[in-house]
């Protein structure tokens, strides 16, 4: 089953250098390990391909039902250097929410979780 970030989730970020600083919240703690198994450091990354110029770093918070993303080289070089509309990184919440996940039928079902619309 096709199911989205934003409908299971929900994400705060900001800069931390040039690096934006990403972090996404289970909306529900049964969904927690859904988006533990499929919201990889390599699935941001590609999400993010060619927007980020580095690496992408991936926490586990499992007391918070969270994950953080550290994104290297998204920002050009940070706040007060960058040319970007959004130098704070702001919007990688956002962008990060709209990514689809594909999760086993039987394993949505036993979860509730929402199909993609």
């Amino acid at each position: 089953m096709k199911v989205r970030l934003v409908d299971i989730a929900h994400a705060r970020s900001g800069d931390k250098g040039d690096t934006a600083n990403v972090g996404v919240i289970a909306l529900d703690p049964r969904w927690y390990p859904v988006i533990r198994e499929f919201v990889t450091a390599q699935r941001v990354s590609e999400h993010f391909r060619g927007m980020i110029g580095g690496g992408v770093d991936r926490f586990e918070l499992p007391n918070l039902n969270a994950l953080n993303f550290l994104l290297h080289g998204a920002l050009d070089g940070g706040g007060t250097l960058s040319l970007k509309t959004d130098a704070q990184g702001k919007v990688y919440s956002t962008a990060l929410l709209r990514m689809v996940l594909d999760v086993p039928d039987a394993e949505a079902k036993r979860l509730a979780l929402p199909a993609a619309r």
